[in-house]
């Protein structure tokens, strides 16, 4: 079977994210078939550029054929972003013959995280006679409307309902990494019987090569160790929807404890934080730079407890979370303290640490001393129910097989 993945800003182990396209094609070449990827060479998720030469570059990576399309630059969430994604869209249209002859596609998963390219993926569906899957990452223009403030009338936000209403309309079946979205899609048009829900993954084998961490970063954790610190770590993105600001809120209360709170990462909110943490003098609050992928093992194994916090944004998280990042910080058999109000709740549902309400400083900082008093033996029991979990319901050998079934099933 020949599968074509369109996905704006699909990367690889090679470029960094997102990686889901590639470990789901990995998968799937594995057991035979032809997986093509489609991507902007212009992404902000990526640590490698795309070098283009011609506007489509063919390109071999682990036996996936990717397909790179030359797409405006941008920085942020401004208006660049928005022409970024028009050039993407435009592009696909462009090269359509181009792709249904290298391609041959008999299925057309329209996957970017924005609902846009469903036009054109429907575009090579119907002029190839492939069936075409729509997979919800976010949903749009829901994640815009709440995140970015921005009105339901505004234009933008008016062209991504359309396209949306189009992906539930026209797509054979719909797969959504989210898990509470039924009430949702079945208002915007689509069948019940459509929806298949296939959450985020992790590619298990990674976690047996391990690389060490920067030793700056290495000896900064030794060094808080020594001073006898429980040691606890939010790895990700600096972003408003992680309301990282519940977590200094929560170390400013708990200055006076033997606890040291390390920030691994990046993000438009990183330098404000930074800022705000020297305003409140928190000497036990600690900003490193992301690692790379391959040390993720071995960063999350320094640290006695994992942090991930959420922002309060009801209407969009009702419908379910399905982060990357926790998947690690399970994998790594660590227990995690959540801040989260969703439809989901992975800490809960695998018994693998202790879920507090979002943006609420005071129940963050009572569940950190709760863990500092948990005992070690429980908090390994707690670490290992998440290992499990994840192992069990979230490794990508799984999810291509479930994706594979639901292709079937058309």
């Amino acid at each position: 079977m020949n599968i074509l993945i369109v996905n704006h800003y699909a990367g690889s182990v090679y470029h960094g994210m997102e990686y889901r396209p590639y470990y789901l094609a990995r998968e799937w070449i594995r057991g035979g078939h032809e997986v093509t990827i489609i991507a902007a060479d212009q992404s902000h998720l990526r640590n490698k550029k795309v070098e283009m030469a011609t506007a489509i570059k063919q390109e071999k990576i682990d036996g996936i054929n990717y397909l790179w399309l030359r797409t405006i630059e941008y920085q942020g969430n401004g208006l660049k972003r928005a022409i970024n994604m028009a050039s993407f869209i435009g592009g696909i249209f462009r090269f359509s013959r181009q792709i249904t002859e290298i391609v041959q596609p008999d299925v057309i998963i329209a996957s970017s995280t924005y609902p846009l390219d469903i036009f054109p993926c429907h575009f090579l569906a119907k002029k190839s006679g492939a069936k075409l899957i729509y997979e919800i990452h976010d949903l749009w223009p829901l994640s815009p409307m709440e995140l970015g403030q921005m009105p339901w009338y505004h234009p933008f936000i008016l062209g991504m309902q359309l396209a949306e209403n189009w992906c539930y309309r026209y797509s054979d079946a719909v797969i959504s990494m989210l898990p509470k979205v039924l009430e949702h899609v079945t208002a915007h048009g689509l069948e019940p019987k459509k929806l298949h829900v296939i959450p985020n993954g992790i590619c298990t084998d990674e976690w047996q090569i391990i690389e060490k961490i920067p030793g700056d970063l290495s000896d900064k954790v030794k060094s808080e160790r020594e001073k006898g610190n429980f040691i606890i770590a939010y790895c990700g993105g600096h972003a408003i929807s992680n309301s990282l600001d519940t977590i200094l809120e929560a170390a400013s209360r708990l200055k006076s404890e033997k606890i040291s709170f390390f920030f691994i990462g990046s993000g438009e909110q990183k330098d404000r934080l930074i800022r705000r943490t020297e305003e409140f003098q928190l000497k036990n609050v600690l900003f490193y730079n992301s690692v790379p992928k391959t040390s993720i093992p071995s960063l999350l194994e320094c640290f006695d407890c994992l942090i991930l916090t959420w922002a309060k944004r009801w209407n969009l998280y009702k419908h379910g979370v399905s982060p990357n990042k926790i998947m690690d910080y399970m994998m790594s058999g660590k227990p995690i303290i959540q801040a989260i109000e969703a439809g989901n709740d992975l800490v809960k549902e695998a018994n693998c640490g202790i879920s507090v309400p979002a943006e609420n400083s005071v129940a963050l900082a009572e569940a950190v001393l709760k863990m500092l008093n948990t005992s070690l033996s429980d908090r390994k029991s707690l670490g290992e129910n998440g290992r499990n979990y994840v192992k069990m319901n979230h490794d990508y050998k799984i999810l291509a097989k479930k994706f594979l079934d639901v292709i079937a099933g058309l």
